[in-house]
């Protein structure tokens, strides 16, 4: 079994895989501790247009395991509540948690900045790893002064995407920034 995984696919192509898996919500509390539980997390990167520019911050939020590496995802777990306006179609329940997710994470963001998805990544070399499944999306912006943190996102900040290597990161946003370049 491969330690991690970059894979770019289409949107589509995901939905199917996952629907034809099956998906259901399980007591996080089980979850985080079975990796035969692989969790769905909508994972978001926000560029610039040209790409020069990534948004990043620290992690200070509530997944411990995670505190003062530094993040270029947004994101988080699907809830139950992201099937309330979801069909219980797949991709409604991920549009649904991403969208809560970006709108708790930023206090302002443009609305025509679209969320456009990438592929999937997946590791099992750490702990958090193992447990998740990364279903990443791409926002490209024009208007990086437009994006607003909240509390969650620590020392949010847009640096050049050449010199990310320099932070101390998760391994997560190193896959995503890997899967992006290649999208």
């Amino acid at each position: 079994m491969s330690q991690k995984a970059v894979i770019p696919m289409g949107l589509d192509d995901f939905v199917n895989i996952c629907t034809r898996a099956g998906f259901d919500f399980v007591l996080r509390r089980d979850a985080e501790n079975d990796p035969s539980l692989q969790q769905v997390i909508p994972y978001i990167v926000l560029q610039t247009m040209d790409l020069g520019r990534t948004a990043v911050y620290n992690r200070q939020g509530s997944e411990t395991r995670l505190h003062d590496l530094w993040s270029l995802g947004i994101g988080g777990h699907i809830n139950p509540i992201d099937t309330k306006d979801a069909a219980g179609a797949f991709q409604d329940i991920l549009v649904s948690g991403m969208t809560r997710e970006l709108d708790e994470e930023l206090a302002e963001r443009p609305e025509n900045d679209l969320p456009v998805f990438c592929g999937i990544i997946n590791e099992n070399i750490t702990e958090v790893g193992r447990v998740h499944l990364g279903a990443v999306f791409q926002i490209r912006t024009a208007t990086p002064g437009a994006y607003v943190p909240g509390p969650e996102l620590s020392m949010f900040q847009w640096q050049a995407t050449d010199s990310l290597k320099n932070l101390h990161m998760e391994l997560w946003s190193l896959l995503a920034l890997d899967l992006v370049k290649s999208f």
